[in-house]
């Protein structure tokens, strides 16, 4: 297959997962894309001659185009390109492309700068699908936690004890801006008291809450027709600016050595991840599997780690919740969720 089909392709399996994720208009611009993109503009010659890897889980290209494209409307410099948006996106596929073929050569240079960068995520909505996880660790070992979230981004789910959450008829948290309730299936979750202790992030280019400019990025980056998506993260922005946190700019692995290295007696370090791990490099997942196992191996019943993931595992299915407790090892899938946290289908941990 050469460059432009692979290309093409990317764009054709993002548009799929587009429409499985709630958003119409991101998929028909993912298909257009795949079918009309030429190398007329600089922008297409870009796109279609990409060095690199063009798919989701590589360079996530699609991605970066629909981002850049979400970005030139809210910067209100084309207001063509914004009239066939949302609110306004009334336009038939060919009136959309053709403001999008227009705005690839008006916004050429703010386009191209855009398609440098990988895209950023922070879907906060996972965080409703992550409370379960750690409700069972904190019946578990009843100790206080201490956080650590690998890929981070701009920490909005190292705030999720600051939100209001409703896992079917299990009610948590405090009155709070950001309300999460996905749709539950299954058992209620384990209650249990939970403290947080300490919380501490990081990621290779963190994203500040209390920055303008960052903000814009982080929802340019969530498509244009989630109005309910863009609401709930300016929300927990807001909390997360106003909490003083700032997430830590280093790469994940030699963080993790570090943070792994302190004790923690008397609370319970819990390492975390949502749809992060999965992006990282093959030598750098065998070396963070390492030192978590280590740390394992280091920990007491006085200390005790847990490691709670979301992340894809192949499967159809959304993601899973995966929960490994320490000084046992014991491990379970604990339940499944949907990679933007709209559902969780809840298993358990056994015997809770």
């Amino acid at each position: 297959m050469d460059t432009a089909e692979a290309v093409r392709q990317s764009f054709r399996r993002q548009a799929k997962a587009c429409d499985d994720l709630g958003s119409p208009l991101t998929a028909r611009l993912c298909r257009m894309a795949a079918e009309r993109l030429d190398e007329e503009t600089a922008v297409g010659r870009r796109l279609l001659r990409w060095q690199g890897d063009p798919t989701g889980t590589g360079d996530a290209l699609a991605l970066r185009f629909v981002g850049a494209l979400h970005a030139v409307v809210r910067s209100g410099q084309d207001p063509d390109l914004a009239a066939a948006y949302p609110p306004n996106n009334t336009a038939n596929d060919e009136s959309l492309w053709a403001a999008v073929d227009a705005a690839l050569r008006r916004d050429e240079a703010f386009i191209l700068k855009w398609l440098r960068s990988p895209p950023q995520t922070n879907e906060v909505r996972r965080s409703g699908a992550l409370l379960p996880g750690f409700l069972t660790i904190a019946r578990l070992f009843g100790k206080p936690l201490v956080l650590s979230e690998v890929g981070a981004s701009a920490g909005l789910n190292l705030q999720w004890d600051r939100y209001a959450i409703r896992l079917g008829d299990f009610a948590w948290g405090p009155a709070s801006s950001v309300t999460l309730a996905p749709d539950w299936h299954g058992p209620p979750p384990p209650e249990a008291d939970i403290e947080v202790s300490e919380r501490a992030g990081c990621d290779l280019n963190p994203l500040d809450p209390a920055s303008p400019e960052d903000r814009e990025r982080l929802a340019a980056y969530i498509w244009a027709d989630q109005a309910g998506r863009l609401e709930r993260t300016r929300a927990a922005l807001e909390i997360a600016a106003a909490s003083g946190l700032k997430v830590d700019r280093a790469d994940a692995i030699e963080w993790l050595a570090i943070r792994l290295e302190r004790p923690q007696a008397g609370s319970t370090h819990v390492v975390y991840h949502s749809i992060a791990w999965q992006y990282f490099p093959q030598g750098l997942k065998a070396r963070g599997e390492a030192l978590i196992a280590q740390a394992g191996d280091r920990a007491t019943s006085e200390a005790p780690l847990a490691r709670l993931q979301m992340e894809a595992d192949g499967k159809p299915d959304g993601a899973a919740l995966i929960l490994q407790v320490w000084p046992s090892g014991e491990r379970h899938e604990i339940g499944r969720a949907d990679f933007h946290g709209r559902w969780v289908q809840w298993k358990g941990w056994p015997g809770l």
